[in-house]
């Protein structure tokens, strides 16, 4: 991650939160510091015009990091202000719930419930499976599925999925079910060590959404992923994603809603509009072959890669926004398209920092607000369209 641009003052003192329990954070300690949220109705109220609802991601303290965590009352405050759904960036996934096979823990996302039914906004479900093995914790890479393979890999994942979803009850009415089993280039479905003692990536899903629709009739019931209007290798993934998707529904998987995650990257730039190159016709063609399988959309992970733009913070402000209205313009003109949310609300805050810098090492600016608590034009932006766009039919 690139340094962080805190002023003393401010470094001071969030470094003194830290060892802060939350009912300790107190206004005076940030002095040097005000939170400038847009003036104005909400980004929530705005999207609620249309049926929809406005959120971002959020963690819970831990390891000593104060960041985009509900522990942090500056980034909380753009959060009650301009939010209707938050949901867990981390906290939800096995790697932090499920240390052992017999060993859950849910102090993290128990800490972002409670802050969120304090503050008056809902949750979203992010991940009851993220299938990858990069992202399995290490347990579940090197398990011993014993004699029946399959019947085991069956018991630990309906245990998994039942756990979660009868914690958070009555809570969380929407989850991304399976997150990325796609291979990026398309080339096929991502092999785990539980999909290889189930048999197939297709038994290892269907089962998860099929135990998610027993313990939760109602609910929305999302597969999420990375697929995006960029050339090149996003192609293939975006054929892969459909072929998954067709599969759901000849099988009568009850998948309801297809999650676009909506990392929308600027790696190089089309010299005609200033902007990284993007496919309008494919990916509005992509969009309706998956409304037209009977398909739901939601946006679940909205943030802006500005690698190729320039240094100067106006002239690539500027850029994200307009980047983000293109965009915005084609998803917001499907009715089938529900909640939208941001991954991260706060520029510092934002994964890209560490796990996409910039070549020359300056901040990415990714989000709606700046490092500094400030509205950026991407939040302008957002504030212009949500109103604008198609009504949602859920």
């Amino acid at each position: 991650m690139t340094p962080s641009r805190f002023s003393p003052t401010r470094r001071q003192a969030l470094a003194g939160m830290a060892a802060l329990p939350l009912a300790g954070y107190a206004a005076p300690l940030f002095g040097a510091v005000k939170t400038q949220i847009a003036a104005g109705p909400s980004l929530n109220a705005l999207a609620q015009q249309k049926g929809r609802r406005f959120g971002s991601c959020v963690g819970s303290h831990r390891r000593g990091a104060l960041r985009g965590v509900v522990q942090n009352p500056y980034y909380t405050e753009i959060l009650k202000a301009e939010c209707g759904v938050v949901v867990p960036e981390n906290e939800m996934k096995w790697a932090f719930t499920r240390r052992g096979p017999n060993d859950y823990n849910f102090d993290g996302m128990d800490a972002i419930v409670e802050w969120a039914k304090e503050a008056g906004i809902a949750v979203r479900g992010h991940t009851l499976l993220w299938h990858r093995t990069r992202w399995f914790p290490e347990w579940l890479n090197t398990y011993d599925y014993g004699a029946n393979p399959a019947r085991e890999a069956e018991r630990l994942l309906v245990d998994h999925i039942r756990t979660v979803t009868d914690r958070y009850r009555g809570v969380i009415t929407s989850y991304d079910v399976v997150n990325e089993t796609v291979l990026r280039n398309g080339s096929g479905l991502e092999e785990t060590s539980m999909s290889r003692a189930m048999g197939s990536v297709e038994a290892v899903c269907d089962l998860a959404f099929h135990t998610t629709r027993e313990q939760l009739p109602d609910a929305e019931l999302v597969y999420n992923d990375y697929m995006s209007w960029e050339p090149a290798d996003r192609r293939g993934h975006c054929v892969a994603v459909l072929k998954l998707l067709e599969g759901f529904r000849k099988r009568n998987v009850p998948v309801d809603t297809l999650g676009i995650q909506s990392h929308i990257e600027m790696l190089s730039l089309d010299p005609a509009s200033g902007l990284g190159p993007y496919l309008e016709r494919e990916w509005r063609s992509f969009l309706d072959e998956v409304v037209a399988m009977g398909y739901r959309l939601i946006i679940t992970e909205l943030d802006v890669k500005d690698k190729a733009l320039p240094a100067d913070i106006a002239l690539r402000d500027a850029k994200v926004a307009e980047f983000t209205r293109r965009y915005f313009d084609i998803m917001l003109s499907y009715e089938q398209l529900g909640d939208i949310l941001a991954w991260g609300m706060v520029d510092d805050y934002c994964w890209l920092q560490g796990y996409a810098p910039r070549d020359d090492g300056l901040e990415v600016r990714c989000s709606p607000y700046t490092s500094d608590f400030k509205a950026k034009p991407m939040r302008d932006t957002l504030a212009a369209m949500l109103p604008a766009g198609a009504q949602h039919i859920s």
